[in-house]
């Protein structure tokens, strides 16, 4: 199982966002998009899950092209996004929010409740605030609550936007160690996050983005290394 994008062009109107950038995501990596605010992160995932529209170049999943495929086929095909913002449904209770997971999904109830029990065993916190509606949980909660729904979808290849954004540093060094469990547990991870440091320490490959273009990439920790990336985005100059 990999994922690639080859000279991918995307445009909002008549700006070209995403200018011929191509990436790769093979199976079992943690591979992580680094830029600025602006830079094309989102849209990439959003592509990727179908969510925006292809100006031109390809998107391969599994060796098949997805340009063609709707988003909510794009699920069946094992891909899952948590969106920036995690998109809970605030009125829905912890489990409404995790079933709606996998709608898509015509397996036997045993495999989903399996797959239930595994969300639980990753997020304690959910199992205990089972019945509590999503709107009501804190933000990091949320955020745990949005990846668990995502992999009810079992899926083959998890994309992750800002996992980390607006929470305390204690819930996000949790949330990345989990991304990290996940990941062991035979999930593919394409993660997109301002926090720098730790998705380079978390990752195993990483790619610089600029304003709508690729302009490094690297193992993560070489670029966790580097003086120029370091004075960048992880807010240290060279010593």
């Amino acid at each position: 199982m990999n994922l690639e994008i080859k000279d991918l062009r995307v445009h909002y109107g008549k700006v070209e966002a995403i200018k011929g950038v191509s990436v790769v995501v093979n199976q079992g990596e943690i591979v992580t998009l680094i830029g600025a605010n602006g830079a094309g992160k989102t849209t990439i995932l959003k592509t990727i899950s179908g969510l925006r529209p292809v100006s031109s170049g390809s998107i391969t999943f599994d060796g098949e092209d997805v340009n063609k495929i709707p988003a909510h086929k794009r699920v069946d095909l094992g891909i899952s996004q948590v969106p920036e913002g995690r998109g809970i449904f605030p009125g829905m209770t912890v489990l409404e929010n995790l079933e709606m997971g996998k709608f898509n999904r015509k397996d036997r109830k045993a495999e989903m409740d399996e797959d239930l029990d595994r969300v639980y065993t990753l997020f304690p916190r959910l199992k205990e605030r089972i019945s509590q509606a999503g709107g009501t949980l804190s933000g990091g909660e949320q955020q745990m609550l949005a990846m668990g729904r995502a992999l009810m979808a079992r899926p083959k290849v998890l994309l992750l936007d800002e996992p980390s954004m607006g929470l305390a540093p204690q819930m996000i060094a949790n949330i990345f160690r989990i991304i990290t469990e996940i990941n062991k547990q035979g999930v593919t991870i394409l993660l997109v996050e301002q926090n720098a440091q730790q998705a380079l320490q978390r990752a195993h490959r990483a790619y610089i983005l600029e304003t709508g273009n690729v302009t490094k990439e690297a193992k993560a920790s070489d670029l966790l290394n580097d003086p120029a990336v370091r004075e960048a985005y992880l807010g240290t100059g060279a010593h």
